[in-house]
């Protein structure tokens, strides 16, 4: 059995804390596209994490962590955040990477980090973990895959080629440095000793775990409206972080596929660039900015505050419906627990239309939110377990965001700890 669990929105859901939960009940965990440029938090008897490339099963000692071949593998980060977890008194993760995985080169992060500089105030709003770079590269054929470092000539030929490309820009588009092909066949070399320990044929240890009934978690990054097909483009990632991805990032078979789990917030958060229909600006931005999640609404990896608007019913179905969820987790119920009325966008209006659709990149920009509103519960729920001890407004809000996106919400997050939450 294979589920999934990825995001409905903009990111920044929650879906770490959610995978950790379930992680309990499951025997793999895999971290199947994006790679170090967004973080899952996750609060639990250990201390508080923020997770970036490690999959959210390292918390759980009898799970097994995949770094799938759909990932950008930033080999020196997975190390480094292997080793602080450790030292904050994990127990040392089983961890597995995929051996077809494609590593992140140092001139991804440079070029990454330029681009944004020449493009000034029309930049998209990158992390700068040289994502948009490293994807090109891989679709354009000049990537290396892990096991490519194992084999010097590969990878001197391969490195040779790519810096023809890559020192031509450095020089002639962005006016920087040239890289040094020597230094930097011994930086990979000296990377991939270090973490041979952990590359694997993930493919055939999926299969085979499958075919032997074995509790398989996909652990998507971001969410669907950051998704190069169906999201807002251009101001997307460069990954799928849409469920039907997870088998081919994963490396699981399509037969053991089951749920799919999309996490949304209570209201909406996002970071980075683009439209954000209900997004909320002065004090009452701020206020639901500070109240947000353990440490308010920045960015698990960025620390960049994060934009905030009411919950966003539109976008929402939409999400669920291109990530074919068959359950939803809602986050950060808590948050709310502050106003006496809650607004929910419930339609757009577009050029004196109204419509609960959600529109295409250039409609969405000038799109408006109609709201319904809803009365608040005035009080802090947490600590509560049970559904039905939640204020009667509380069940109310969730039943009518149920009843607006199309798919069943299974799981009220009611704190951030992994054991906040209320299972339906």
């Amino acid at each position: 059995m294979v589920r999934t669990i990825v995001g409905a929105n903009w990111g920044d859901e929650g879906k770490g804390k959610i995978t950790d939960m379930l992680a309990g009940e499951s025997d793999i965990v895999v971290r199947f596209q994006g790679g170090a440029n967004a973080g899952h938090t996750i609060i639990n008897d250990y201390g508080r994490f923020a997770l970036h490339l490690l999959p959210s099963g390292v918390f759980n000692p009898n799970v097994v962590n995949i770094i799938g071949p759909g990932v950008a593998l930033n080999i020196e980060a997975l190390l480094s955040e292997l080793d602080s977890v450790v030292k904050a008194g994990v127990p040392a993760p089983k961890l597995l990477v995929s051996e077809r995985a494609q590593v992140m080169m140092p001139y991804h992060v440079l070029l990454d980090c330029y681009e944004e500089e020449r493009l000034g105030a029309k930049n998209f709003g990158s992390t700068k973990s040289g994502i948009a770079p490293f994807y090109g590269d891989k679709f354009q054929k000049i990537g290396l895959q892990l096991c490519q470092l194992y084999y010097p000539e590969v990878l001197r030929e391969k490195l040779t080629h790519a810096l023809s490309i890559k020192n031509a820009l450095l020089e002639h588009l962005y006016h920087k440095p040239q890289i040094d092909l020597e230094e930097l066949i011994d930086k990979m070399t000296a990377l991939a000793e270090r973490i041979r320990p952990y590359v694997c044929d993930t493919n055939l240890y999926l299969h085979e775990a499958c075919r032997a009934g074995k509790r398989v978690l996909l652990e998507g990054q971001l969410g669907t409206l950051r998704d190069p097909d169906h999201g807002i483009y251009p101001m997307t990632t460069s990954s799928s972080p849409l469920a039907g991805y997870g088998p081919v990032g994963a490396g699981v078979p399509l037969w053991a596929m089951s749920d799919v789990i999309a996490v949304t917030k209570a209201y909406s958060s996002c970071v980075g660039r683009g439209p954000f229909t209900t997004e909320l600006f002065g004090e009452e931005a701020q206020e639901l900015r500070v109240r947000g999640g353990d440490k308010g609404e920045f960015g698990a990896t960025t620390g960049r505050p994060r934009r905030v608007g009411w919950f966003d019913a539109v976008a929402t179905r939409y999400g669920c419906m291109m990530q074919g969820a068959t359950q939803v987790a809602l986050t950060n119920m808590d948050v709310l627990g502050y106003l006496p009325e809650i607004p929910v966008c419930v339609a757009y209006e577009i050029d004196g239309e109204r419509t609960e659709n959600f529109p295409v990149t250039p409609l969405l920009e000038r799109a408006k939110p109609v709201y319904e509103m809803l009365p608040g519960w005035m009080c802090d729920t947490r600590g509560i377990r049970k559904y039905e001890d939640l204020p009667e407004n509380a069940r109310r809000y969730v039943e009518f965001i149920e009843a607006r996106i199309g798919a069943p919400v299974r799981f009220v997050s009611n704190g951030p700890r992994r054991d906040e939450i209320i299972i339906r």
